[in-house]
């Protein structure tokens, strides 16, 4: 299954810029996009969010565990023209997690969005998991996301929003990847609840659940399973980096300013019609 060029500008990350997110503050945690050794390689869901948020306006904090690859989509945001800065941070250290936040409210003078984009995989069924793997994989993936969203959401204000990015393995099975499963399925209380609590403020929560995505992991991982590449998605084909984009983007602007706790699946009909 590949993905065709006959895409639209958006898909393709070409559209003309609508400043939905003028003004906005917004940290992107998992920013970067890992190397790939593909010469055509795409770019990445993380990259591809900060981009686009940093085209619709907003100052960007680019946190990656690899300071290297945050620092990339920072040069290819200001080659745009655009404001960002690079941290380092793992999402797998505590102390980390609230340095991310803390770190982008001093350079970005505040902070109205946190996505959190962060995730790996481990194992290969339940006899090939190990509790270590199980443990280091929830720390991740789970742990973390909990761990900003608790540093995060005391210091956003009003009309800020959280963006948890989870995966249609976390509603559909087939990875083979128990941890990881469970992990992305995890994400989907943990939203409501920080949904729950932010409404208070009027702050929102909400689950992006990419389907099968043309990304640089995404060919690891069809390398690891072919049979990844035959998914007879509806739609045809794979997603681009920039259509999980767009709907992150979405989540974080005042279009989406009455929508909270809900989750947004970007699959080309995936999970609903098969």
């Amino acid at each position: 299954m590949s993905t065709p060029t006959a895409l639209s500008p958006e898909a393709r990350g070409a559209a003309t810029s609508r400043p939905r997110l003028a003004g906005r503050r917004i940290l992107i945690v998992g920013a970067g996009t890992r190397a790939c050794d593909d010469p055509d390689a795409p770019v990445g869901n993380g990259r591809a969010m900060a981009i686009l948020a940093a085209r619709e306006g907003a100052t960007v904090a680019c946190a990656d565990i690899d300071l290297a690859a945050a620092q990339d989509t920072v040069a290819r945001i200001a080659s745009e023209g655009h404001r960002a800065v690079a941290l380092a941070g793992d999402a797998a250290d505590a102390a980390a997690c609230a340095a991310m936040v803390d770190t982008s409210i001093a350079q970005l003078g505040g902070l109205d969005g946190v996505v959190l984009n962060v995730g790996i995989a481990a194992g290969a069924g339940l006899e090939g998991t190990t509790a270590e793997l199980w443990d280091q994989t929830f720390a991740v993936n789970l742990r973390g996301h909990f761990l900003v969203a608790r540093a995060a959401l005391p210091k956003l204000p009003e009309g800020g929003a959280l963006v948890f990015i989870s995966s249609i393995a976390g509603m559909k099975p087939g990875s083979r990847l128990p941890a990881y499963d469970a992990s992305k399925a995890g994400l989907f209380g943990l939203c409501r609840h920080v949904a729950l609590e932010g409404a208070r403020r009027g702050i929102r929560a909400n689950v992006v659940v990419p389907g099968l995505i043309d990304t640089p992991l995404g060919r690891l991982a069809s390398r690891g399973r072919p049979s990844r590449e035959r998914t007879p998605v509806p739609l045809g084909r794979q997603g681009t980096a920039w259509e999980v984009a767009y709907a992150t983007v979405f989540l974080l602007s005042n279009e989406a300013s009455y929508i909270t706790g809900q989750t947004l699946v970007v699959d080309g009909g995936l999970e609903a019609l098969l």
